[in-house]
């Protein structure tokens, strides 16, 4: 202990000033978005890295489930092409209204956080592959959360289990809204708040994306209703929504961009103005 009170007094110089520098960095980025924009871009850059290689290792050890994964995939898209009238004809690839070929991106996920309120994935696509902020974040199975910040070949992205998360969502069979949001608890479910208490809700119901907004195309599967309450204060429906998807275990992804996303936010813009 006594080496240790030596060390710091014959030191104390040294220490202060890299505490003082420390300090200095520390209040340059949080006061200068520019300085922080680059650190983000540069944090990302480096733990993508890591992340990457720790998933493959990951990804080596889940070989048996992936073939799995993939065998039941198969099957799916056996069945939808056995079961077309004329069976020469091929399905368009193109299942998800209001997007192209071109708006999709495909990637994979290589880090998954859920064990806190604000979850963020991390994702091995960035700007170089076309990925921006905002965009949406699917797979096959449903929604995934938003893209949030970009470096070069990486992206992090606000997962649905994000309590700042906020999507637009609505019931599949009466096209009644709310916003989908998450309370924290579960990483099964997520709610569907702010339904009038006209709509006809009913356990089992199915949960899609609304489609008023410029980040999901409409009808993306989220889950179905498992639970029904009323908020007495809203006099609203909230809804339990049990996911599709399994939000702890994800691989590839699929990144999405409207085509009238950019005519649409220009044109908000010009109504601001």
């Amino acid at each position: 202990m006594q080496q240790i009170f030596n060390f710091v007094f014959k030191n104390s110089y040294r220490l202060l000033f890299l505490l003082l520098l420390f300090l200095s960095f520390v209040l340059t980025i949080q006061f200068h978005s520019f300085h922080r924009s680059k650190v983000i871009s540069s944090a990302n850059f480096f733990t993508g890295g890591i992340y990457e290689r720790l998933n493959s290792l990951a990804e080596y050890i889940r070989l048996k489930d992936q073939n799995e994964e993939l065998a039941l995939e198969n099957a799916r898209l056996k069945m939808l092409i056995f079961n077309i009238k004329d069976s020469t004809l091929l399905p368009k690839l193109d299942s998800i209204k209001g997007v192209k070929k071109v708006n999709i991106i495909v990637s994979k996920v290589i880090h998954n956080a859920y064990n806190s309120h604000e979850n963020y994935l991390t994702i091995n696509s960035g700007t170089v592959q076309g990925v921006q902020s905002d965009m949406g974040v699917i797979n096959s199975a449903g929604i995934i959360g938003i893209v949030d910040k970009t470096s070069e070949n990486y992206s992090t992205i606000i997962s649905i289990l994000n309590v700042k998360s906020q999507i637009n969502a609505k019931i599949k069979k009466t096209n009644h809204f709310g916003s989908l949001v998450w309370n924290g608890k579960s990483t099964g479910f997520v709610q569907l708040i702010d339904v009038p208490r006209l709509a006809s809700v009913h356990k089992g119901d199915t949960i899609v994306t609304g489609g008023q907004s410029v980040i999901f195309p409409e009808n993306i599967g989220v889950g179905t209703i498992d639970k029904i309450y009323i908020d007495n204060l809203t006099n609203y429906y909230t809804l339990d929504v049990k996911l599709f998807n399994d939000m702890t275990n994800l691989g590839h992804v699929y990144i999405i961009k409207s085509k009238d996303r950019d005519e649409i936010i220009n044109l908000e813009k010009q109504g601001d103005e």
